[in-house]
């Protein structure tokens, strides 16, 4: 390898490390499906993307690598992750809540983690956001819904806002 590569190599290496050692935060390592679905309250507070430092990323992963396989040694799974699903699972929300043509007036975000479906955002009624719930629950593969929709774009919401 030429000297010069070499020393590009070296202090990429270097400069990772002290980043790694800094804690530096990672946006969604796992790259986890974190969509947009609907857009018509633009004050609704925006969710947080998913997040990690180097030590986060770390334990999770971990964590990831037997919760993930579990759903599938279990029988309950017909892919040997059940984080697989998921990159399948979130544009079908998107699809099947803009199809439905009620929720033009919501801002909702959805991310999927392990077949489960976090909906964060803003809805005008409370019945919008149980609405909401139901289509994502029936959709094939979803295991679970984390309902974090609140009602209107004021007040403190029930999910952690973008950095």
């Amino acid at each position: 390898m030429p000297l010069p590569l070499r020393l590009t190599f070296a202090a990429l290496l270097a400069l990772y490390t002290a980043c790694v050692g800094a804690g530096e935060v990672h946006l969604n390592p796992f790259d986890d499906p974190f969509l947009r679905v609907t857009d018509g309250l633009g004050a609704c507070p925006v969710p947080q993307a998913p997040v990690f430092t180097e030590e986060e990323f770390r334990a999770e992963a971990h964590d990831r690598s037997q919760r993930g396989v579990s759903c599938w040694m279990a029988g309950r799974c017909r892919l040997p992750n059940a984080y697989l699903y998921d990159k399948e699972i979130v544009p079908r929300v998107q699809k099947a809540i803009v199809a439905d043509g009620r929720f033009a007036g919501t801002s909702v975000w959805a991310l999927g983690q392990r077949r489960f479906v976090w909906l964060q955002g803003c809805v005008e009624t409370p019945a919008q956001a149980a609405e909401l719930e139901r289509i994502v629950r029936n959709l094939d593969d979803v295991e679970g819904v984390q309902n974090q929709l609140m009602v209107g774009p004021r007040g403190s919401p029930p999910y952690k806002t973008g950095r």
